[in-house]
C-alpha cells in the first residue's frame, strides 16, 4: 500500500527561523513556491505565506530585512506522518479543505509537503496499473 512518503514532495522550500523576511520574498520569486516552511533544529515552527508577508511586514511597514520569519511564521493548522496510507491522506485533505499539509515525522521535523493535485496524480496512477494475473 502506498503512503504519504510515496507522494511527498521532499525537501520543500523552508529557511531557519533567524533567517529574514526578505530571504522568504526572494524563495517567492520562483512560480512553484507557495509557501516558505519555517523550521528551528528542523522541526516545523511555522509557515510564511505571501499573504502572511504582505500583512506582516508590507502593511505594518516593518523592515524585511530585519524581520525574522519566526516573529510571523504562522502554525499550520494541520501536519500529516509520512505513514499515513494515500487514500487516507485524500480523504484528509478532502474534508478539511486543504491544498498541502506538511509531511513532519514523530520528532515533529519537516521532511516534506503533501499536495491534494501531487496525491490526486498519483492516486490515479496507482488506479492505472494493471491487475496481478488471477492464480
Amino acid at each position: 500500500m502506498s503512503t504519504v512518503r510515496d507522494a511527498m514532495v521532499s525537501n520543500p522550500g523552508q529557511l531557519p527561523a533567524d533567517a529574514s523576511a526578505q530571504a522568504a520574498g526572494e524563495l517567492f520569486q520562483r512560480p512553484e513556491v507557495r509557501a516558505v516552511y519555517v523550521t528551528e533544529d528542523e522541526k516545523l515552527v511555522g509557515v510564511v505565506t505571501r499573504k502572511t508577508l504582505v500583512r506582516e511586514v508590507i502593511a505594518q511597514g516593518s523592515d524585511p530585512t530585519t524581520t525574522e520569519l519566526g516573529a510571523i511564521a504562522e502554525m499550520p493548522d494541520f501536519t500529516i506522518g509520512p505513514d499515513v496510507p494515500l487514500e487516507e491522506a485524500f480523504r484528509f485533505l478532502e474534508t478539511e479543505d486543504v491544498e498541502r499539509v506538511p509531511v513532519v515525522d514523530a520528532n515533529h521535523r519537516l521532511i516534506g509537503v503533501l499536495s491534494r493535485s501531487v496525491l490526486q496524480r498519483r492516486l490515479a496512477e496507482d488506479e492505472d496499473e494493471p491487475l496481478p494475473p488471477a492464480a
